[in-house]
């Protein structure tokens, strides 16, 4: 702008010069040799001026180009980012965190050549959990199991146009994990665990393989879920107070069966250092299957679709958890959510074969709706039901009902959550215990 301001300034000067040397000439009726001379020489600065300037505005057009190519260049490596992380297709991705809408991928300065692009992300998610155990009610501060706070570092580098070079690293930081305080102990030593740590090859057309710790191919295949409350309630409803101990319900003394051990939604054999493929899509469909240690693998198919006002997704996996006494575990999960209204429902069940018992089982419902009720974001809203039958033994049922809110803040990453949930364990035989009552508020603040 103030470039041209002086532009017009001499073109202005100019023409008053020219004006006024007019307007003596027509005065005296003549022009002498040196005012000519004078003029010339005047208007060749000026048009040396004009040379020069046009110079600078031709480099500032060249570096206001760079900057463009620059940002569409961040802008293409962001969405190979987006892209790669999307054909994980990590179900724990479609399925429990699916669409809370991860963190966005930041692009920054990598070391590993100028073609890798590095992106972090993460989130934190503290709670406050007030149990009632039938004769205590305590506060306990936890990290979230469910979504459990984490860094993700994710490098890629796209080779060809098909072709495109991945490495994943992510961290667990997570003090005082809901799914390890208990009553005896209510401060656990601070987490710093690996989830991740891969490098990957991603082909449009053949698909992805994928060497190193990670989600092993069945996981999250009971845990799809459309509701958007998955980061505090989904099919694996241990990850909120799982720790926590049954109470005898003749002394009130404590039992040494956990939430955890009473319920279980058989997903897959979470994360392992494993070598995993995934196919590509083919209408919605995809196959992921990986090998590990101990002659374990697994497999699972999944699709994902849209149209006629509704999105669904559904997932299927089969594990060979090579345990004694044990045969296949396998299950599946399904989720549909009507788009304008935001209605959703999900279904989930897995299964354990025993050679020594019988078989254990669970099985998952969920009614929700997800709705824009505020300007800053959405709220998403649902009940569930959790019946889990043979555990911890063959003679042992329970169930759980639960109750969850969850208010996103969509410009600042961030959501607030409650829930309520009842954990009840039905017992053949002596002890029987009290139910556990456990509310939960608190919030997953997005980076």
């Amino acid at each position: 702008m103030k470039t041209f301001s002086f532009i017009i300034f001499v073109v202005l000067l100019l023409a008053v010069q020219l004006f006024c040397a007019s307007t003596v000439a027509a005065e005296e009726g003549s022009v002498d040799a040196k005012t000519v001379e004078r003029l010339e020489r005047l208007i060749k600065e000026q048009q040396q001026q004009l040379e020069n300037l046009q110079q600078q505005l031709n480099q500032l057009k060249k570096t206001a180009t760079n900057a463009q190519t620059q940002a569409k260049e961040a802008k293409a490596a962001a969405k190979d980012v987006a892209e790669d992380m999307e054909s994980r297709v990590d179900l724990s991705a479609t399925a429990r965190i699916a669409l809370d809408e991860p963190p966005g991928e930041k692009v920054v300065t990598s070391g590993g050549g100028e073609r890798m692009k590095l992106s972090i992300n993460g989130f934190v998610n503290r709670a406050v959990n007030i149990v009632d155990d039938g004769k205590n009610t305590d506060a306990y501060f936890v990290d979230i199991d469910d979504a459990e706070s984490r860094v993700n570092f994710v490098g890629t580098a796209r080779a060809t146009d098909d072709l495109t070079l991945g490495t994943r690293i992510e961290l667990a930081i997570a003090p005082n994990k809901s799914g390890n305080v208990n009553q005896v102990d209510q401060e656990i030593d601070n987490i710093f665990e690996q989830r991740w740590t891969e490098a990957s090859l991603l082909s449009k057309r053949f698909g992805k393989l994928s060497l190193g710790k990670g989600n092993v191919g069945a996981f999250g295949s009971t845990s799809v879920d459309l509701s958007r409350t998955g980061l505090i309630s989904y099919s694996s409803i241990i990850d909120t107070a799982g720790g926590m101990l049954f109470r005898q319900t003749s002394d009130d003394a404590l039992t040494d069966v956990r939430i955890g051990d009473a319920f279980n939604n058989f997903d897959g054999l979470l994360r392992k250092n494993r070598l995993r493929y995934d196919t590509p899509t083919f209408h919605g469909f995809h196959l992921s299957g990986s090998a590990f240690s101990e002659r374990r693998y697994d497999g699972a198919l999944w699709w994902g679709g849209q149209g006629y006002g509704f999105k669904a997704a559904a997932g299927a996996g089969i594990t060979e958890p090579s345990e004694d006494d044990a045969g296949l575990q396998y299950g599946g999960s399904f989720s549909i959510l009507h788009e304008d209204t935001g209605l959703n429902f999900t279904l989930s069940s897995g299964k354990l074969e025993r050679d020594d018992q019988s078989d254990p089982y669970n099985f998952y419902g969920k009614v929700g709706w997800l709705k824009n009720f505020f300007p800053f974001g959405w709220t998403a809203l649902a009940v569930d039901y959790t019946r889990s039958v043979n555990l911890p033994t063959d003679s042992d049922d329970s169930y759980s009902i639960g109750a969850v809110i969850v208010q996103s803040f969509e410009k600042y990453g961030t959501e607030l959550y409650a829930l309520y949930r009842l954990h009840s364990l039905d017992r053949d035989v002596e002890p029987s215990v009290h139910d556990i009552n456990v509310v939960s508020i608190g919030t997953r603040v997005k980076f």
